[in-house]
C-alpha cells in the first residue's frame, strides 16, 4: 500500500518488472529537470509532484517512489479511485491477462470508466463510509451515476460544489490528451480528493466558531455572509422528526441578500426565497422547535442551498483535486488516446447529470 515519509510525502513501492520500473521511466521522464516538452511540462499540472525513489535504510534493495500527498491539505479529506480507459490491460497482455481484465467489470469498454473505491465524510455522525473495488464493479449502466454521486453525498446533502470543481478539473485533462499524441495510458486512475468540512450540518447550536465561519466563501455576498453567519444555528433531525432551529433577526437581511445575489441568473423559482415569509412575527423564536411538517420545504431546503448547493459560477471554487495516477502501463504512442478521451467525456457526462439533477 501507500506509506507517509515524516516530510509529509507519501512511498509507493515499486511494483516487480516490468511495471515498476516503467512507472519510475514515466515519472523520470515528465519530471526531468532537463525537460522542454511543452505537453510534458503541462502533464507535471495534472499528477501528483515526484520527488524521486527512496529507500529505507535497513532495506536498501526495497525502492519507493516518493511522491507528493494529495491529500495532506485537507482537514476531512474525501477520496475517489477511478480507473479510466476502455481497456485496463495493455497491448502487451496476454490472453489470459486480458480475460481476467475484461470478466472483472465487463462495462468498461462500453462506459470507460470504473470506481476502484471511496471514502466519503459524513458530517452528521464524524465519521467515514468506505466503498471498496467490488461496489464499482456492481455498478451498473443505470446505477452507475448515483453509484457516482454517493462519493458527493455527505449524508446531509450533495456537494454539487465539489461536483462542479471536479468537472471544471477533468475538462482540463481531457483538453491535455485531445491535444497529445505521444503518450498511451492503460489501467491509469484518476484520485478525487475535496473538503469534508461543510458548515450546515457541523454548526451546533450555540456554537459558531472560526472554523466553521472559514467554509463558506467571503466572495459569495460581498462580505456580508460573515456577518450574519453568526445568526443561523441548524441541529440536524432530531427525535419525533423534528428539527430544532434558532434563528436572530439577522436571517431575513441574510436571505434578501442571498436572494438579490440570485436575482439575476435564476428566474425559475427554484432558488428564488420569499423573504416575507421568514418575517413573519413570533414565527422565529430562539430555540423554538419546529416540526419538518411546519417548515413546509421552505426553511431547511433553503439553508441547503445555501451552504452545500451554491452553483459554482457564484461561489467560489471548492477545495477540490483531481490527479493522475499510476502509471505502470504507460506507452508510447503516435495517436490520440481514443480509450482515455471516451472514458473522460462519460465520466464528465454523468458528473454533470449528477449537477443537473
Amino acid at each position: 500500500g501507500i506509506l507517509q515519509h515524516p516530510d509529509g510525502t507519501v512511498l509507493k513501492q515499486l511494483q516487480p518488472p516490468p511495471r515498476g520500473p516503467r512507472e519510475q521511466e514515466f515519472y523520470n521522464k515528465v519530471y526531468d529537470s532537463g525537460c522542454c516538452d511543452s505537453i510534458l511540462l503541462e502533464l507535471r499540472e495534472y499528477l501528483p509532484k515526484y520527488f524521486g525513489v527512496w529507500s529505507p535504510p535497513a532495506a536498501p534493495n526495497d525502492t519507493y517512489l516518493k511522491l507528493e500527498d494529495v491529500t495532506r491539505k485537507f482537514k476531512k479529506p474525501c477520496i475517489m479511485d477511478v480507473k479510466i480507459g476502455q481497456k485496463s490491460y495493455d497491448p502487451y497482455a496476454s490472453a489470459e491477462k486480458i480475460q481476467q481484465q475484461v470478466s472483472k467489470y465487463p462495462l468498461m469498454e462500453e462506459i470507460g470508466f470504473l470506481v476502484l473505491g471511496m471514502r466519503v465524510y459524513h458530517v452528521c455522525t464524524d465519521s467515514y463510509e468506505t466503498q471498496n473495488q467490488h461496489y464499482g464493479r456492481s455498478l451498473t449502466k443505470e446505477t452507475v451515476k448515483d453509484g457516482v454521486s454517493k462519493f458527493f453525498h455527505n449524508g446531509y446533502c450533495l456537494r454539487k460544489d465539489a461536483v462542479a470543481a471536479s468537472i471544471q478539473k477533468i475538462e482540463k485533462i481531457l483538453e491535455w490528451f485531445e491535444g497529445q499524441e505521444q503518450l498511451n495510458f492503460y489501467a491509469s486512475s484518476l484520485l478525487f480528493v475535496y473538503e469534508g468540512s461543510c458548515q450546515a450540518t457541523t454548526v451546533r447550536l450555540g456554537e459558531v466558531t472560526l472554523a466553521e465561519k472559514r467554509v463558506m466563501p467571503r466572495g459569495l455576498l460581498g462580505g456580508d455572509i460573515l456577518e450574519y453567519n453568526n445568526n443561523i444555528h441548524v441541529i440536524n433531525a432530531t427525535e419525533n422528526g423534528k428539527i430544532e432551529a434558532s434563528v436572530s433577526k439577522g436571517l431575513s437581511k441574510f436571505y434578501a441578500l442571498h436572494k438579490k445575489a440570485y436575482s439575476k441568473r435564476h428566474h425559475h423559482g427554484q432558488l428564488s426565497l420569499k423573504v416575507e415569509n421568514l418575517e413573519q412575527g413570533n414565527v422565529w423564536k430562539s430555540s423554538t422547535c419546529i416540526t419538518q411538517e411546519h417548515l413546509n420545504g421552505n426553511v431547511l431546503p433553503q439553508l441547503e442551498k445555501v451552504f452545500c448547493h451554491v452553483p459554482a459560477e457564484i461561489k467560489e471554487s471548492a477545495n477540490v483535486e483531481v490527479r493522475m495516477i499510476d502509471f505502470a502501463h504507460v506507452f508510447p504512442s503516435d495517436t490520440r488516446d481514443e480509450g482515455y478521451i471516451y472514458g473522460l467525456k462519460n465520466l464528465i457526462t454523468v458528473l454533470q447529470n449528477i449537477l443537473d439533477n
